[in-house]
């Protein structure tokens, strides 16, 4: 027959070595947090490139801005669920939230590939300068996703490469969208094609990766 007093020694020392966890604010509110860094960052490079180049391209091609108002939306909401998919408990369902965004993104930049007009304030890009904007998002999205995988270690993902892709996503759509402030470049496949690369680069690299480092620990 047990003793009752050691399984109540047991119980005592297992309870005087448990830690307080601070629990972690909502997923909106650390996402939001997140896309205040990127803001300081396109306000960065709106202080130094200001906004009438951009706001130009705009008017003159809608087209430029839907896509760029999708990339930011996609940002967004690919942000929103990382770190609602770093919650135990909460559905797959929430990797499906960037799609429509996604789909507006990609959707308005394949429209103005079409075009067979040069929007004013732009020129098609040439080889060297559509490899910049490979670099810009690429660049851009390492520090970014870096920044979101320290904050999601912080929470517990069930589906740690999932959730990484999210990660990948919302850091190269922002990246993205900061190019809008300083792409002088008209829609074309090229530029189009670059930037699905570039895409595709940030996500593949944030699930080999960043997966690993969201491993449950």
């Amino acid at each position: 027959m047990s003793d009752p007093r050691r399984h109540e020694t047991l119980i005592d020392t297992l309870g005087a070595e448990l830690v307080p966890v601070r629990r972690l604010p909502a997923p909106w509110l650390r996402a939001l947090g997140w896309l205040s860094v990127v803001a300081v960052i396109a306000a960065a490079l709106l202080m130094h490139y200001g906004v009438t180049g951009m706001l130009g391209r705009w008017a003159s091609a809608p087209d430029l801005a839907w896509a760029g108002i999708g990339a930011v939306l996609t940002t967004v909401a690919a942000a929103w669920a990382a770190f609602s998919l770093g919650v135990p408990g909460r559905s797959v369902r929430w990797a499906w939230l960037p799609l429509p965004a996604a789909l507006l993104w990609i959707g308005a930049s394949g429209i103005g590939c079409l075009r067979t007009w040069i929007p004013s304030e732009t020129h098609v890009a040439d080889i060297h300068e559509v490899s910049d904007c490979l670099v810009f998002i690429i660049s851009f999205s390492i520090p970014l996703s870096a920044c979101l995988v320290w904050l999601l270690r912080r929470a517990f993902p069930l589906r740690p490469v999932l959730t990484a892709v999210m990660i990948g996503l919302a850091s190269a759509a922002a990246s993205a969208s900061l190019l809008e402030i300083c792409h002088a470049f008209d829609a074309a496949a090229t530029d189009l094609l670059t930037h699905a690369l570039a895409v595709a680069l940030v996500i593949a690299a944030n699930a080999a990766m960043g997966g690993r480092l969201l491993q449950p620990r």
